[in-house]
């Protein structure tokens, strides 16, 4: 099995700056996880709260990389079949059907329909038969909503890169590829899991950074209002939310705002898109309860944090 090029980034500061380039603004502390993960060869579990920016770390990877990206959507009840492979069932019947009106001798009926030909091959195994030159990014996303039992499997996997597949026998990957796990910590992964991991903690961007990432992501958008958005961004996430937005629903308000004409924040331009950064219907009730005129205003004085009651 040939190996992650290490030479693929020469330092954490590099990853920083191609990220950038790409329109991720990549602190260091993630900039480092990822230097070492190429380098030292192992996957990396990213855990952090949905729409801190978990997934695209790995799409912005593959772009840099220019690799394909496979992507496993982990779910309860996913099965290894799923995420592995499947034998095309529908397609070997009709081969049957196929040699038996050709007359092929009954003995010699079936002989070919376990074939690669008749293998559907699921992300897994997509990595691990790779024909690229350099290694695909594959991204486990959401790990945290699969079975323990499904995870007991991926720890196996992720541990040799090789499958036995009975009516084939062992496939070895031919280059290891670069594995990215994230979790929204749903539940507790299991340790051995962890342990095969380098482990970072996604959190909320602070302010600054959270203005760069807008005026990133956002073309056009004012650098007035763009502080506006992430200051009030800041303070909603402190507050008792079901669901907190993420950077994600930030870049989406923005946007909004922009097509909208937005210049800046007021207490109207909040009311008509707060479903652009609140999903759920308790907590757009409990934010219309709010003057937002006095909230917004204050949040602008930075004199006062208010609450929600």
């Amino acid at each position: 099995m040939q190996s992650i090029p290490r030479h693929c980034f020469s330092s954490a500061e590099e990853i920083e700056s191609r990220f950038t380039e790409h329109r991720y603004i990549c602190d260091r502390k993630l900039a480092t996880t990822l230097f070492l993960a190429t380098r030292l060869e192992k996957p990396m579990l990213l855990e952090g709260e949905p729409g801190v920016g978990k997934t695209e770390v790995a799409k912005v990877l593959a772009k840099i990389l220019d690799t394909p990206l496979i992507r496993l959507q982990c779910y309860e009840g996913l099965d290894t079949n799923t995420a592995l492979y499947e034998w095309n069932y529908p397609r070997q019947m009709l081969e049957l059907r196929l040699q038996e009106a050709r007359n092929i001798e009954k003995n010699r009926i079936g002989e070919n329909i376990f074939s690669e030909a008749f293998l559907l091959k699921r992300p897994l195994l997509q990595a691990i038969q790779s024909g690229t030159t350099s290694p695909p990014v594959l991204l486990i996303d959401e790990v945290d909503r699969s079975d323990e039992e499904f995870e007991a499997f991926l720890l196996e996997v992720l541990s040799d890169f090789q499958i036995t597949i009975p009516e084939l026998g062992t496939i070895r990957a031919n280059i290891r590829p670069v594995v990215i796990l994230t979790s929204n910590n749903t539940r507790q992964l299991h340790d051995a899991l962890k342990r095969r991991c380098l482990f970072h903690y996604i959190d909320y961007p602070d302010p600054e950074r959270e203005q760069r990432i807008v005026l990133t992501r956002v073309p056009g958008v004012r650098e007035e209002l763009t502080r506006q958005i992430c200051r009030f961004m800041q303070w909603i996430r402190t507050e008792n939310l079901y669901k907190r937005p993420g950077i994600a629903e930030t870049i989406d308000w923005a946007e909004a705002l922009l097509s909208l004409g937005r210049e800046e924040l007021t207490a109207d331009a909040v009311e008509a898109t707060l479903g652009c950064i609140l999903k759920h219907k308790q907590d757009l009730d409990q934010v219309n309860k709010l003057d937002l005129p006095l909230i917004v205003e204050q949040l602008e004085h930075d004199t006062t944090r208010p609450h929600l009651q």
